[in-house]
């Protein structure tokens, strides 16, 4: 059986002794019933982690943390995905799963056909909900650095911000190219485009356009929104070989 893993909201080092906070405690403690002495694993998210026991006095839990070991679960390139927003636990879904599959960025996308609109309030508060997803992602499948979780945005403001070397595919079903033809021999950051249980509208595609976005299709059938990042994430590792 695995370690349990916790993700530290600090810089930590080999040698130091640190109180765990109230929310790793209470989870450590009372939701899994680790006890003193319980080996298991902290990361900052910078890389890395560390082994460790607990140490434990009544609800307060300490770390008398090991060397540090540089493993990493990373993916070789760095892969964004931008998802239109999906309603309820889709996008909680899509968060979990990108983790899972590697992604190191996801840039949620307030739609033409988002079924789910967030208000600037609102937008805040899913925000933290997501980053508290992917962390927790983190700690189960073993990657030592989080995903990046972004503030949702319109698709001209996220299109709008060139990044250097970026390949930017959207996902589309009636698209001419496939994802391994896109591809192609791109070596540098990628980036996959879903759009919401709609799909894209045509303006967007047509903003898309003027960008110079490729569209790529994937496979015969149309997949839900939920689904796509994740069997284009699988896809691509397969096509680059990527563990």
């Amino acid at each position: 059986m695995s370690q349990p893993r916790f993700h530290c909201p600090f810089p930590l080092a080999a040698g130091q002794r640190i109180e765990l906070p109230d929310d790793l405690a209470h989870h450590a403690l009372r939701v899994l019933r680790l006890r003193h002495g319980s080996p298991v694993v902290l990361f900052d998210g910078g890389g890395g982690h560390y082994p460790t026991l607990l140490e434990v006095d009544n609800r307060r839990a300490w770390a008398q943390l090991g060397a540090k070991v540089e493993a990493e679960a990373e993916l070789p390139v760095h892969t964004t995905l931008v998802q239109g927003i999906a309603s309820g636990d889709k996008m909680d879904w899509v968060v979990e799963k990108a983790v899972e599959m590697g992604v190191a960025r996801l840039v949620p996308i307030a739609a033409r056909r988002s079924v789910t609109q967030l208000s600037a309030d609102r937008r805040e508060k899913r925000l933290r909900h997501w980053q508290r997803i992917a962390i927790a992602a983190s700690e189960q499948c073993g990657r030592n650095r989080i995903m990046q979780v972004a503030p949702p945005q319109g698709l001209a403001q996220w299109l709008a911000r060139a990044e250097p070397g970026l390949l930017r595919l959207a996902c589309h079903p009636d698209a001419d190219e496939t994802l391994a033809g896109a591809v192609g021999q791109h070596e540098g950051p990628l980036a996959l485009m879903v759009g919401p249980e709609g799909g894209w509208s045509d303006d967007e595609l047509a903003l898309m356009n003027e960008y110079g976005l490729a569209t790529v299709r994937f496979g015969r059938r149309v997949l839900r929104t939920e689904t796509a990042g994740v069997a284009l994430m699988a896809a691509l590792a397969a096509i680059r070989g990527w563990e």
